[in-house]
């Protein structure tokens, strides 16, 4: 299950990614990436600009650390799952810190949707 939640912050992530930049390598698309995940998330969760900040800037090290991960572990894939998991899991616990109970139920409820509807 929190294989599919991630494949679901992945692929919003890639997709604003793409569109953002077509250097998927650099600091800057990494920048362009979260600016675009948190921008959807801002949208939808109502943040205030505290949040923002805090949601972008740990966004961004989810994007890194994702992007190093598989580098790291590509020749290993149930080792990257694993990885990729206990990165999402963190990911999770900091994101539930930073934003209000009502705002992380709606970033989970559009979460689950994106992946039911095969992230749309």
């Amino acid at each position: 299950m929190k294989k599919i939640y991630l494949f679901a912050l992945l692929a919003l992530g890639v997709q604003s990614g793409a569109v953002a930049s077509n250097d998927t390598d650099g600091p800057a698309a990494l920048q362009a990436r979260a600016t675009s995940l948190t921008r959807a998330m801002a949208e939808k969760a109502r943040l205030d600009e505290g949040q923002y900040l805090k949601v972008k800037q740990l966004n961004l090290r989810m994007l890194t650390e994702v992007d190093d991960l598989k580098v790291r572990f590509a020749a290993d894939p149930a080792i990257l799952d694993q990885q990729l998991a206990t990165a999402q899991s963190r990911y999770e616990a900091e994101l539930a810190s930073v934003l209000r109970p009502a705002q992380f139920a709606v970033y989970q409820q559009s979460r689950t949707s994106m992946t039911a509807l095969g992230g749309r």
